[in-house]
């Protein structure tokens, strides 16, 4: 077994300047850092912490990565879902789970983000909200060191695998459940947050549904932001026929501000969210189930851990009306 000794060799430094390395001490040289972290990288090097936790009666310590940066209070509780499923799951198949915050990685360096991971004693993450601008998140999963899980984000390879529901077909199938039980050839489709995964499959799937049934789509950016849908509303749904939502803040966005133009829109959303049922009118939506896609996650997961090949796992979706019984228990 390659020990802390064999890395200093290879690094040309100290012993103690290696654990200095890997538990993100301060004042220790970029090109120190480097040598030291291509030495680990070449010698597939284990911590003692990590190797005390594989070899104890839990099989692995993960990281629950959650970005809230731009999460709205209303669909906290899609998190929370996550966050319980991903833990009930956890504790079923034995492994440890801390919660990560993006903010806690925000400006951090590739080899930095890796130094902290190690000295948690982190040998899997599941990566919730990852954006196409989350750069040092990609090359992570690049470097293929760490066993990663990523939800909503279709990047796979030997040590990652990905989960989701198939973004374009759901988001296709609700905007045409829609358009069937209304008339209408003129779409206005609020989009979700910029450089989003979900956002580019999801507009895909109305790009394709404007083709097949001869559509003229208006598409503005939405953000996912019940504020902003709310305002396009106002500016643009009294020449369409229309809106649909790529989720349901914004369709609770959207709805409220017909209400209070006082004229009538047919108004779709995405997600399934409690909060749709309180939004006055009742609704078409893509009910995803949020705990089951986080248990499914994590088993995902513990195979990578045990040895399993990255994959992408695609999971089923629902079609739903949501109304106020809905949320009633």
């Amino acid at each position: 077994m390659v020990s802390i000794k064999d890395v200093a060799k290879q690094a040309g430094v100290a012993i103690s300047t290696v654990s200095k390395v890997l538990n993100g001490y301060p004042n220790v040289s970029e090109e120190t850092k480097k040598k030291v972290n291509q030495a680990v990288e070449e010698l597939n090097f284990v911590p003692n912490t990590v190797a005390a936790a594989l070899s104890s009666k839990q099989s692995g310590r993960v990281a629950l990565l959650l970005n809230l940066g731009n999460v709205a209070q209303a669909v906290d509780e899609i998190y929370m879902q996550y966050i319980a499923g991903t833990i009930g799951r956890a504790v079923e198949l034995n492994l440890d789970v801390i919660t990560v915050f993006d903010s806690m990685l925000k400006n951090k360096s590739l080899e930095e983000v890796i130094r902290y991971l190690r000295s948690q004693s982190i040998t899997g993450l599941i990566i919730f909200g990852m954006s196409k601008e989350d750069w040092v998140l990609q090359r992570l999963i690049d470097a293929q060191i760490f066993k990663i899980v990523t939800v909503d984000t279709p990047l796979v390879n030997a040590t990652s695998s990905a989960v989701w529901i198939d973004q374009a077909a759901a988001q296709y199938d609700v905007a045409k459940k829609t358009l069937k039980e209304n008339k209408g050839k003129n779409i206005l489709y609020l989009t979700g947050r910029k450089n989003g995964y979900v956002t580019a499959e999801r507009l895909k799937g109305m790009q394709r549904l404007a083709e097949e049934e001869n559509l003229s789509l208006y598409v503005r950016n939405g953000e996912f932001s019940e504020l902003q849908a709310r305002n396009l509303t106002l500016r643009y749904a009294k020449k369409r026929d229309i809106v649909v939502c790529a989720s349901d803040l914004m369709a609770i966005g959207a709805m409220r501000a017909l209400m209070d133009m006082d004229i009538f829109r047919p108004v779709c959303g995405f997600d399934g969210i409690t909060l749709m049922g309180y939004a006055g009118k009742q609704m078409n939506t893509v009910k995803q189930d949020f705990r089951r896609i986080a248990s499914e996650a994590v088993e995902e997961l513990k195979r990578l851990l045990d040895g399993g090949e990255g994959r992408q796992i695609v999971l089923d979706y629902e079609l739903v009306r949501m109304k106020y019984d809905d949320v009633l228990s």
